[in-house]
């Protein structure tokens, strides 16, 4: 394979809103430049896991490489990214936008605008794409690609005016988006003499072949059998695979700069190969290394354990191997009283926390509890140190305590005008602070100021439900703010159960232990002893409920005879009740846990 001129390289990637079309444009696109015979072609074709496939989400991002002969004559390499649209997989999309020169944005022409659209298209921005405005859907009797147009010079700030109408579903006018990519999108820059520099885009793990390495080149020429370099964590390889995506794996000689490929260097492990990182030649190095992306930080915390405890180091194999594939997933071992040994896991949000343990029940055939999520608390000792709290279960003494802070996020929620009213009332129970509320064509567009331990809980499951699911909900951290919370526990007959103790703020703290205790003494089974069931925060009792104990009639042989005689036998009952009660042991069943945590607030 000969390598191409720069110029007829085009690196591009799609993004929008959650189900406006992006991987069925992708398929459309693969299918006119002929990259797949039509009896391989398939639904979805570049969502390789069965999550992606059932729940008609991306959640890695995938690439292709289509060979395009445009209308005038010459022959374009067109590098395809489908990135993901859901929030919590930002990370992915800033990671493939950065190996990319411009952008698809693709708008559902009868929904227009929504907020993953926004923030999807303020990453492309600023990457320093240049943008190319695509409405779908405009095949659907409900589309108004006027409207939307209007919209997205409005409130995006860009000229929709030649944007390209299409119909991914049908293939309508999928030609205009080849010729649209090749004449308004940029070629990338490159020198094909310079050093080697080529850009880490991603990593995962291969059964096969080891550890495959998604790179764009830069400067220079990547070629087998070359002696490499990352400069991050300064670690040497040769070259053993090089090659590009169709989607199957196309081995080739050598990739130029501006080319998106794969390569493979007996690689052990994925941690060994950093995201964003550079790669240079072992001798002729490249003088810099190239920015790089930040870390993911986790945002949501919880505690997963196996149901049955001889299942722990399969629950350590599988993570490790979800680890391989997912560099944004984090764990470390814990163990908890009630609940035996687990891991403490870090996600990137709810929906990411929702796929790992579903991957893993799945892929690995495993039975798990999930703890109630939490976030990272600041807090500040007396002392002047200042913790990361990822447990409440692990909380300081309140005496050694100065001040507790909490992450804060800005959420930009677009809603259509009739359920506006309820949204509201939503974010001020969750303590929010509305910044900014205006109109976006018929839908209002609302700001709001929101503390991450409210929203993690159940929020985005009660937006879909009183809009009805026409709400559309992006959020990103900006700042730790002290607040005024504490910590609850439960107690059970007296014994507090460390897996439900959860950090709330004060004026919840009623409501939340109510309907904690409520929710249990429905849950646990009745013993011979009754039961309390107390919500606690320190030694104050904020809420109890009590689980009558299981009466056996001592008095049924008693026939006749004085009252005493009954008397003494109840009064013998109550005195073992009371002694079993002192040293008996309450069982929790498993499912009393996970229906408590699930609990809605």
């Amino acid at each position: 394979m000969t390598t191409h001129p720069i110029d007829n390289i085009r690196n591009f990637s799609i993004v929008a809103h959650i189900d406006h079309g992006k991987s069925t444009l992708a398929d459309r696109l693969i299918q006119q430049t002929g990259t797949v015979a039509a009896r391989d072609m398939e639904e979805q074709m570049l969502d390789s896991m069965d999550i992606e496939r059932e729940r008609g989400i991306t959640i890695k991002a995938q690439t292709v490489r289509l060979d395009y002969r445009a209308q005038d004559g010459k022959d374009y390499i067109l590098n395809l990214m489908d990135t993901p649209g859901h929030v919590d997989f930002a990370y992915e999309v800033s990671r493939s936008l950065a190996a990319c020169e411009g952008s698809l944005l693709v708008v559902d022409a009868s929904q227009g605008v929504e907020a993953q659209t926004l923030a999807n298209v303020y990453h492309a921005l600023d990457a320093g794409h240049e943008i190319v405005p695509v409405l779908n859907k405009v095949d659907l009797p409900a589309a108004e690609p006027d409207r939307v147009k209007e919209q997205i010079e409005d409130v995006i700030g860009l000229d929709a005016s030649d944007a390209v109408p299409i119909s991914a579903k049908t293939g309508l006018n999928i030609d205009l988006v080849l010729e649209a990519i090749v004449k308004r999108l940029p070629p990338p820059k490159g020198d094909a003499t310079a050093p080697l520099k080529a850009l880490l885009v991603d990593s995962w793990y291969d059964a096969y072949l080891g550890v495959v390495v998604l790179v764009r080149i830069i400067d220079g020429e990547m070629r087998r059998h070359q002696r490499i370099k990352m400069m991050g964590t300064d670690a040497h390889y040769e070259i053993e695979k090089i090659g590009v995506f169709k989607p199957k794996m196309l081995d080739v000689e050598k990739l130029g700069p501006g080319e998106i490929g794969f390569i493979t260097a007996q690689i052990k492990q994925v941690a060994d190969t950093r995201v964003g990182d550079t790669i240079t030649d072992e001798k002729k190095g490249c003088a810099a290394a190239l920015p790089g992306f930040k870390p993911a930080q986790p945002v949501v915390f919880c505690g997963l354990f196996p149901v049955d405890a001889a299942d722990f180091e399969d629950l350590r194999a599988a993570m490790g191997r979800l680890r391989l594939n997912d560099a944004s997933f984090s764990y470390e071992m814990e163990s908890s009283a009630a609940l035996g040994f687990g891991f403490r896991c870090g996600f990137l949000g709810l929906l990411h926390l929702e796929i790992i343990q579903e991957r893993l029940s799945r892929e690995f055939d495993l039975d798990l509890i999930a703890t109630a999520p939490s976030v990272i608390y600041h807090i500040k000792l007396t002392n002047g140190d200042v913790l990361e709290l990822h447990n409440p279960a692990d909380m300081p003494d309140v005496v050694k305590i100065d001040s507790i802070e909490e992450p804060w996020i800005k959420a930009t929620i677009l809603t259509p005008d009739e359920y506006l009213g309820s949204v509201l009332k939503l974010c001020q129970e969750r303590r929010g602070v509305q910044v900014d509320l205006n109109y976006v064509g018929k839908r209002a567009m609302v700001v709001y100021e929101l503390p991450l331990n409210e929203v993690v809980f159940d929020f985005y499951d009660r937006l879909k439900s009183i809009s009805k699911g026409y709400a559309s909900f992006d959020y990103q951290i900006t700042e730790y703010k002290a607040g005024d919370l504490v910590k609850m526990s439960i107690l059970v007959n007296a014994e507090p159960v460390d897996a439900l103790s959860m950090l709330v703020h004060r004026t919840r703290a009623d409501m939340r232990g109510r309907g904690m205790v409520e929710k249990l003494k429905e849950l646990i089974p009745p013993h011979m002893f009754q039961i309390p069931i107390q919500a606690a925060i320190g030694g104050k009792i904020i809420a109890r409920e009590t689980v009558r104990a299981l009466r056996k009639d001592v008095t049924a042989k008693c026939y006749g005879g004085d009252a005493t005689r009954k008397r003494k036998l109840l009064e013998k009952q109550k005195e073992g009740k009371k002694r079993m009660r002192q040293f008996g042991k309450v069982e929790i069943p498993q499912e009393a846990f996970i229906a408590a945590l699930k609990m809605d607030a």
